[in-house]
């Protein structure tokens, strides 16, 4: 069977692995022979997240032919706290409903 790893340990850096497996091969067999635990020491120090095509899968999911594991990172900032830092730098008047109003007008009018 033929499926893909992939791997992003930074934005904008994606690592993928093409392998080549046989029946019956679970995710964790699939993560073994790609080597990347290895390449990588970050995934080594905690448990690690994976995920088929988009949605988790555990370690000893079967994998069917054509599946692109994806093995994910721990975010570095939740990204609600991201978007109100965000909101903050960028002030209420100049953005969303606030950007553009009519003279005389009241905020979000």
């Amino acid at each position: 069977m033929n499926i893909s790893l992939v791997y992003s340990p930074d934005a904008r850096q994606v690592h993928e692995r093409l392998l080549q497996v046989p029946v019956n091969t679970s995710v964790s067999q699939a993560l073994m022979q790609s080597r990347m635990l290895e390449e990588f020491d970050d995934l080594k120090q905690a448990p690690l997240m994976l995920g088929i095509w988009g949605k988790r899968a555990p370690p000893q999911q079967l994998l069917q032919e054509n599946d692109r594991i994806e093995i994910y990172r721990k975010l570095r900032v939740d990204p609600k706290v991201a978007r109100r830092e965000r909101f903050k730098g960028q002030g209420s008047k100049g953005t969303g409903l606030f950007s553009a109003k009519r003279a005389g007008a009241k905020a979000g009018y």
